[in-house]
């Protein structure tokens, strides 16, 4: 009997604490990808734990955090070493948010913080002409919505990486390196409960900047689309360990 294919999650944070009632990062990578709990490991980053070969695995999946990939923190710095280990290694990968822009530190990319600062909410995301050919994104519409909170972006793209969508604060929403390896600006486990959460939880500093976290509220909305990005990583990267 085939086994099924196994994962391997980076945890690189932990939620806004009013969100932990719902689960770690983990749990709602794992249930939006519909990974059965079985085919999951989890090595917790953040706290200094060492990621097992990333061979072992079909992919591995990096996590958002509340930490600044700028900042350069020894626990950062050794998973990047590590992912650029895998990724030249042909290890299918894809970071959110965080992991997102990890992964193109990475691999030679630059991250800072947005010119346009904080970008919030249910957001559209519109696809670049090279996503029609790209296994995570072919055939989905030129504009789709998806869930979005970071302060910093991907300011430079890695070598040998091409840019797949932006949106209107983020020119980097999405990129692949080479054929194996995604990063995810935006959230695709993210729901609609989620996103309420993050925006009720960042309310006071969303009011210091000037937006209304009211009409933020009203405007989040569903982004199947989006979740089905990372249901997507998960079906190629587990026929890419069979052929």
């Amino acid at each position: 009997m085939t086994q099924p294919p196994r994962f391997l999650i980076l945890e690189t944070g932990r939620p806004v604490p009013s969100m932990r009632r719902h689960g770690d990062f983990t749990h709602w990578i794992r249930t939006a990808a519909g990974l059965g709990g079985a085919q999951v490991d989890v090595s917790r980053v953040l706290d200094g734990h060492a990621p097992p070969m990333a061979q072992a695995y079909a992919g591995v999946l990096i996590t958002g955090s509340g930490a600044m990939v700028t900042e350069r923190e020894a626990w950062s710095e050794s998973t990047a070493e590590w992912l650029r280990e895998a990724a030249h290694a042909g290890v299918p990968l894809l970071g959110i948010c965080y992991g997102h822009q990890l992964l193109a530190h990475a691999l030679g990319g630059r991250v800072d913080y947005n010119p346009h600062g904080r970008e919030m909410g249910t957001v559209a995301v519109h696809l670049h002409p090279e996503a029609a050919s790209d296994p995570l994104f072919r055939g989905l519409p030129q504009g789709f919505a998806a869930q979005t909170t970071h302060l910093q972006t991907v300011a430079a793209p890695p070598p040998d990486a091409v840019v797949l969508a932006r949106s209107h604060l983020d020119a980097c929403q999405s990129f692949r390196w080479r054929s194996h390896v995604w990063g995810l600006q935006f959230h695709p486990e993210f729901g609609v409960t989620h996103m309420r959460g993050y925006i009720a939880a960042r309310r006071d500093a969303l009011q210091r900047e000037g937006h209304c976290y009211r009409r933020m509220l009203e405007s989040v909305r569903p982004a199947p689309q989006a979740r089905d990005v990372l249901r997507r990583f998960v079906r190629h990267a587990a026929q890419h360990r069979h052929s």
